[in-house]
Protein backbone atom coordinates (compact mmCIF):
# COMPACT_ATOMS: atom_id res chain seq x y z
CA UNK A 1 0.00 0.00 0.00
CA UNK A 2 1.11 3.48 -0.86
CA UNK A 3 2.31 6.28 1.09
CA UNK A 4 -0.84 8.15 -0.30
CA UNK A 5 -3.36 5.33 0.34
CA UNK A 6 -2.33 5.08 3.73
CA UNK A 7 -3.13 8.60 4.74
CA UNK A 8 -6.16 9.13 2.72
CA UNK A 9 -7.86 5.62 4.38
CA UNK A 10 -6.55 7.25 7.95
CA UNK A 11 -8.13 10.55 6.71
CA UNK A 12 -11.53 8.11 6.00
CA UNK A 13 -11.45 6.44 9.40
CA UNK A 14 -10.80 9.83 10.91
CA UNK A 15 -13.60 11.65 9.33
CA UNK A 16 -15.96 8.78 10.06
CA UNK A 17 -15.00 8.69 13.92
CA UNK A 18 -16.19 13.09 13.86
CA UNK A 19 -19.49 11.74 12.10
CA UNK A 20 -21.85 13.14 9.37
CA UNK A 21 -22.57 16.47 8.63
CA UNK A 22 -19.53 18.43 9.30
CA UNK A 23 -17.66 21.20 7.55
CA UNK A 24 -14.97 20.57 4.23
CA UNK A 25 -11.29 20.02 5.31
CA UNK A 26 -8.16 20.20 3.24
CA UNK A 27 -5.18 18.99 4.23
CA UNK A 28 -1.67 19.44 3.35
CA UNK A 29 0.51 16.46 2.73
CA UNK A 30 4.00 16.39 3.54
CA UNK A 31 6.76 13.76 4.02
CA UNK A 32 8.12 12.76 7.64
CA UNK A 33 11.39 13.39 6.69
CA UNK A 34 10.83 17.32 5.04
CA UNK A 35 9.12 17.81 8.67
CA UNK A 36 11.40 16.58 10.28
CA UNK A 37 14.15 19.09 8.32
CA UNK A 38 12.02 21.97 8.88
CA UNK A 39 10.00 21.79 11.72
CA UNK A 40 11.73 18.87 14.11
CA UNK A 41 9.30 20.15 17.01
CA UNK A 42 6.25 19.71 15.30
CA UNK A 43 7.34 15.89 14.01
CA UNK A 44 8.06 15.42 17.69
CA UNK A 45 5.07 15.98 18.32
CA UNK A 46 3.47 14.15 15.60
CA UNK A 47 5.25 11.35 16.49
CA UNK A 48 7.02 10.83 13.10
CA UNK A 49 10.02 8.41 12.99
CA UNK A 50 13.64 9.78 13.67
CA UNK A 51 15.26 6.92 12.14
CA UNK A 52 15.17 6.80 8.29
CA UNK A 53 15.86 3.00 7.96
CA UNK A 54 11.80 2.94 9.62
CA UNK A 55 10.83 4.55 6.03
CA UNK A 56 9.30 7.95 5.22
CA UNK A 57 5.83 8.36 6.01
CA UNK A 58 3.70 11.31 5.00
CA UNK A 59 1.73 13.56 7.52
CA UNK A 60 -2.00 14.84 7.10
CA UNK A 61 -1.86 18.62 8.30
CA UNK A 62 -5.16 19.54 8.43
CA UNK A 63 -5.40 23.36 7.39
CA UNK A 64 -7.73 26.39 7.87
CA UNK A 65 -11.42 25.84 7.19
CA UNK A 66 -12.05 27.16 3.48
CA UNK A 67 -14.25 30.18 3.00
CA UNK A 68 -17.62 29.24 3.46
CA UNK A 69 -18.78 31.90 1.09
CA UNK A 70 -17.08 30.38 -1.95
CA UNK A 71 -18.12 26.76 -3.44
CA UNK A 72 -15.27 24.38 -2.51
CA UNK A 73 -14.30 24.35 -5.98
CA UNK A 74 -13.59 27.90 -6.10
CA UNK A 75 -11.73 28.26 -2.77
CA UNK A 76 -9.60 25.50 -4.71
CA UNK A 77 -8.66 27.60 -7.42
CA UNK A 78 -7.40 30.21 -5.22
CA UNK A 79 -4.87 27.80 -3.58
CA UNK A 80 -0.91 27.27 -4.42
CA UNK A 81 0.89 25.07 -1.96
CA UNK A 82 4.85 25.53 -0.94
CA UNK A 83 7.60 22.96 -2.51
CA UNK A 84 7.45 21.60 1.04
CA UNK A 85 4.21 20.03 0.45
CA UNK A 86 3.94 16.61 -1.73
CA UNK A 87 0.34 16.41 -1.91
CA UNK A 88 -2.71 17.29 -0.66
CA UNK A 89 -6.11 16.04 0.48
CA UNK A 90 -9.90 16.58 0.66
CA UNK A 91 -12.96 15.37 2.70
CA UNK A 92 -16.30 16.48 1.96
CA UNK A 93 -19.57 15.69 1.73
CA UNK A 94 -21.80 15.89 -1.25
CA UNK A 95 -25.76 14.72 -1.79
CA UNK A 96 -25.89 12.51 -4.81
CA UNK A 97 -29.31 11.99 -6.79
CA UNK A 98 -30.24 9.51 -9.38
CA UNK A 99 -29.47 10.14 -12.80
CA UNK A 100 -33.27 10.58 -13.45
CA UNK A 101 -33.29 13.34 -11.23
CA UNK A 102 -30.86 15.36 -13.18
CA UNK A 103 -34.21 16.54 -15.96
CA UNK A 104 -36.17 17.94 -12.25
CA UNK A 105 -33.12 20.06 -10.66
CA UNK A 106 -34.13 23.51 -10.51
CA UNK A 107 -31.48 26.06 -11.88
CA UNK A 108 -31.53 28.33 -9.01
CA UNK A 109 -28.27 26.88 -6.48
CA UNK A 110 -30.75 27.57 -3.55
CA UNK A 111 -33.53 26.06 -4.72
CA UNK A 112 -31.61 23.07 -6.61
CA UNK A 113 -30.01 22.72 -2.44
CA UNK A 114 -33.44 21.95 -1.05
CA UNK A 115 -34.30 19.97 -4.08
CA UNK A 116 -31.79 17.31 -3.41
CA UNK A 117 -32.16 17.62 0.83
CA UNK A 118 -35.79 16.64 -0.14
CA UNK A 119 -35.75 14.01 -2.60
CA UNK A 120 -36.14 10.33 -1.84
CA UNK A 121 -33.47 9.07 -4.07
CA UNK A 122 -31.04 10.97 -2.21
CA UNK A 123 -27.55 9.59 -1.08
CA UNK A 124 -24.78 11.44 1.34
CA UNK A 125 -21.68 10.51 0.25
CA UNK A 126 -18.27 11.43 2.29
CA UNK A 127 -15.25 11.81 0.10
CA UNK A 128 -11.54 11.91 0.65
CA UNK A 129 -9.62 12.79 -2.14
CA UNK A 130 -5.55 12.98 -2.06
CA UNK A 131 -3.40 13.90 -4.61
CA UNK A 132 0.63 14.15 -5.06
CA UNK A 133 2.33 16.42 -6.71
CA UNK A 134 4.16 12.99 -8.86
CA UNK A 135 0.84 12.49 -9.81
CA UNK A 136 -0.19 9.48 -7.71
CA UNK A 137 -3.95 9.83 -6.68
CA UNK A 138 -6.28 8.19 -4.22
CA UNK A 139 -10.21 8.37 -3.37
CA UNK A 140 -12.65 6.56 -0.45
CA UNK A 141 -16.01 7.01 -0.59
CA UNK A 142 -18.69 5.95 2.17
CA UNK A 143 -22.26 6.43 1.86
CA UNK A 144 -24.24 7.49 4.54
CA UNK A 145 -26.81 4.55 4.47
CA UNK A 146 -23.51 2.00 4.07
CA UNK A 147 -21.79 3.50 7.08
CA UNK A 148 -19.67 0.17 7.73
CA UNK A 149 -15.93 0.14 7.38
CA UNK A 150 -15.89 -2.66 5.41
CA UNK A 151 -18.17 -0.97 2.63
CA UNK A 152 -15.68 2.04 1.99
CA UNK A 153 -14.66 2.02 -1.57
CA UNK A 154 -11.49 3.08 -2.26
CA UNK A 155 -9.16 3.59 -5.28
CA UNK A 156 -7.42 5.92 -7.49
CA UNK A 157 -9.89 7.47 -10.10
CA UNK A 158 -13.63 7.38 -7.40
CA UNK A 159 -13.84 11.24 -7.85
CA UNK A 160 -11.45 12.24 -11.30
CA UNK A 161 -12.99 15.99 -11.25
CA UNK A 162 -11.81 16.47 -7.46
CA UNK A 163 -8.64 15.06 -8.27
CA UNK A 164 -7.85 17.16 -10.77
CA UNK A 165 -9.04 20.42 -9.13
CA UNK A 166 -6.57 19.33 -6.18
CA UNK A 167 -3.78 18.64 -8.10
CA UNK A 168 -4.29 21.87 -9.93
CA UNK A 169 -3.62 23.57 -6.56
CA UNK A 170 -0.04 21.91 -6.79
CA UNK A 171 0.97 22.95 -10.35
CA UNK A 172 3.35 25.89 -10.26
CA UNK A 173 1.06 28.32 -12.62
CA UNK A 174 -1.55 28.95 -9.55
CA UNK A 175 -2.25 32.00 -8.14
CA UNK A 176 0.31 33.06 -5.76
CA UNK A 177 -2.20 32.34 -2.51
CA UNK A 178 -0.31 30.17 -0.30
CA UNK A 179 -2.62 27.52 1.62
Amino acid sequence: MSHLEEVVLDLERHAAEQGWDTAPKLYALVYGSEIRTTEPELAAELGLAQDPGEGDTLAALEQPELPSQASVEDALATIAWPDAVAGCALVIERVVLPPEAEEEIPADPAEAAAFAAGHPGREDVRMIVGVLRDGERHSALRLRRHDLDDEVLAGPDLVPALADALAATLEPDVPDHDA
